[in-house]
């Protein structure tokens, strides 16, 4: 699949999960998914299966983990950060609330000012990426071309 190609199946996937509702750690389009979940479940409509399974956690786990490890994953499984000026729809926005925090939401950019993403206390919706939203990426990472969806 050509890296355009992607970058539209991957939007695609992820406006098929508007209006699931929000649930902490759940990841069933349609049934309830967290911001990671949608993002998981989009991996798997892509390849075929999750790169990893992220094990429990709970809504304060960047605040007790003392470790940046959504970051982290995103850097095992997505590769390479991709430069903000660069990022295209299709892309995977890591945001950060405070700039010495661990990165802790993430979304899919979806056009040039607007992501999607699983929002606590409601559900996956379509955002305005304001500046609001923008000031706060910390990362951002494309959906590798050619990958199988395994475990690194």
């Amino acid at each position: 699949m050509s890296e355009a190609r992607l970058a539209e199946a991957v939007v695609a996937a992820a406006r098929g999960w508007i209006g699931t509702p929000y649930r902490h750690q759940a990841s069933r389009r349609g049934v309830g998914c967290d911001c990671l979940g949608l993002v998981r479940g989009v991996w798997r409509e892509i390849y075929g299966r999750e790169p990893e399974r992220p094990g429990p956690y709970q809504p304060d786990w960047a605040e007790r983990a003392g470790e940046d490890r959504l970051l982290a994953a995103a850097l095992r499984h997505f590769g390479a950060a991709v430069p903000e000026g660069g990022m295209r729809a299709g892309d995977v926005l890591l945001f950060r609330w405070q700039p010495a925090c661990a990165a802790k939401h993430l979304g899919i950019l979806s056009g040039p000012d607007r992501f999607i993403h699983a929002y606590e206390q409601a559900a996956v919706i379509e955002s305005a990426l304001v500046p609001a939203w923008r000031r706060r990426i910390c990362a951002v990472f494309r959906f590798p071309e050619g990958q199988d969806g395994s475990s690194t």
